[in-house]
C-alpha cells in the first residue's frame, strides 16, 4: 500500500471514529434532554395549578378592591405577575426542550443513516474515493451555514432588544419615585417589545424545527409553512398535496420538509432582481411505495450543470440525500425559462410512533 493510501485510510478511520463518537454523544444528550423535558412538564403542571389558585385569589382581590389595605391588593397581583411569569419562562424553557430533543432525534437519525450507507461493512477506504467524505463535507458546511445565518439572526435581533431591556428597566424602576404614570407607560412599552421579541425568538426556534411535524406529520407541516411563506415574502404560492396521508420516518419526514423549505427559499432568493413577480408552485404526491415532491417558479432559472458550484450547496446536498435514500431526482432549468425541481424517495412509514 502507498504512502498516501495509508495516509488516506488513516484518515477515513478518524472519520469513522468521529462519526461514532458523535453518534454517542448526541444518543447520551438525547437522554439527558428528554428527562430534563419529562421534569419540565411535571414542573409546568404544578407551575399551572399554582397559576389557577392565583388568579382565583386574585379576582376575590379585585371584587373587594375598596375595602382591602393597599398592601394586600398588591401582595396579590405581585405573587400573581410572578406566577404568570414563573410560566412564560417555564413554558419557553418546555419549547426550547422540545425543540432539543426533536433536533437530537434527527441528528442521531442522520448520523445512523450515514453510518449505515457510508460506513457500511467491506467499503472501506474506496467509499471515501467514491463519495462519502464528500457528503460528510456537505452535511457539516450545510449546518454551519446555517448556524452562522442563525447566529447572526440573533445576534441583530433579540440579542440587542434584550440588552436594551435591561436599561430600560432600570429607568423605568426610577421613574416610580418620580413619576408613577411615565413608569406605568414605560412598563408597558416593554412589555409590547418583550412580546415580540419573545414571538421573534420562537419564529427561529419554529424555523430550525417545527414541532408540527412531529406532532401532526408532513402534510399539515407543508400547508401550514407555505401559508407563512406566503405572507413573509408575499409571493403567490400555488401547493397541491396528493395521496393518503400517513406517518413516515422521522428523518424522511424532516429530509422532505427541508428539501422543499431550501427549494422555496431559492425561488425567492435567486429572484429578487426578477422584474416579474414570482410564483411557486409546490406539488407533493405520496402513494404506496413513493413520495414525489416538486417545486417550480416561473424566475429567471440558471443551467443545471452549475448545481455542484459552491453557490448550490442546499440544492447539491439534496441531491446527495436523495441518491442515499434510493431515489432519483430531475432538474429542469435554463436561462430565461424558470425552474422546476423534482424528487422522489421511497416512502418509508414509521414503524413506532
Amino acid at each position: 500500500m502507498s504512502e498516501d493510501a495509508q495516509s488516506s485510510e488513516k484518515t477515513w478511520e478518524k472519520v469513522q471514529q468521529n462519526i461514532n463518537e458523535d453518534l454517542e454523544d448526541s444518543r447520551r444528550s438525547l437522554k439527558e434532554v428528554s428527562l430534563m423535558l419529562e421534569q419540565s412538564q411535571a414542573e409546568m403542571s404544578k407551575l399551572t395549578q399554582r397559576n389557577s389558585v392565583i388568579t382565583g385569589h386574585l379576582q376575590q382581590v379585585q371584587s373587594q378592591y375598596e375595602s382591602l389595605p393597599r398592601e394586600d391588593i398588591r401582595a396579590a397581583y405581585d405573587a400573581a405577575l410572578e406566577a404568570q411569569q414563573r410560566l412564560l419562562v417555564m413554558r419557553s424553557q418546555l419549547e426550547k426542550l422540545t425543540s432539543d430533543q426533536a433536533g437530537l432525534q434527527r441528528y442521531v437519525a442522520m448520523l445512523e443513516l450515514v453510518k449505515k450507507n457510508v460506513f457500511a461493512e467491506g467499503q472501506g477506504v474506496a467509499t471515501a474515493g467514491s463519495g462519502g467524505a464528500a457528503v460528510l463535507e456537505m452535511v457539516i458546511n450545510a449546518q454551519e451555514s446555517e448556524r452562522q445565518r442563525l447566529s447572526r439572526l440573533m445576534h441583530d435581533g433579540p440579542a440587542q432588544t434584550l440588552s436594551n431591556f435591561f436599561i430600560r428597566t432600570d429607568i423605568a424602576v426610577r421613574y416610580f419615585d418620580i413619576d408613577a404614570e411615565k413608569a406605568k407607560e414605560e412598563l408597558g412599552k416593554l412589555k409590547k417589545e418583550a412580546m415580540a421579541t419573545f414571538q421573534e425568538v420562537r419564529g427561529f426556534i419554529q424555523e430550525l424545527r417545527p414541532m408540527m411535524l412531529d406532532d401532526l406529520g408532513l402534510f399539515p407541516t407543508i400547508q401550514r409553512y407555505i401559508e407563512t411563506f406566503r405572507e413573509q415574502h408575499g409571493v403567490d404560492v400555488n401547493v397541491s398535496i396528493k395521496g393518503q396521508e400517513r406517518r413516515l420516518e422521522p428523518y424522511l419526514e424532516a429530509m422532505l420538509f427541508r428539501a422543499m423549505q431550501e427549494m422555496m427559499g431559492n425561488a425567492v432568493n435567486h429572484n429578487k432582481d426578477h422584474p416579474v413577480k414570482i410564483e411557486i408552485t409546490v406539488e407533493l404526491v405520496l402513494d404506496e411505495k413513493m413520495v414525489k415532491v416538486s417545486v417550480s417558479d416561473n424566475g429567471k432559472g440558471f443551467n443545471p450543470a452549475t448545481v455542484n458550484d459552491a453557490d448550490n450547496l442546499g440544492l447539491k446536498l439534496i441531491r446527495e440525500r436523495v441518491d442515499m435514500l434510493g431515489g432519483s431526482i430531475e432538474i429542469d432549468s435554463a436561462p430565461g425559462k424558470g425552474s422546476r425541481i423534482s424528487f422522489q424517495v421511497p416512502a418509508l412509514e414509521a414503524s413506532v410512533r
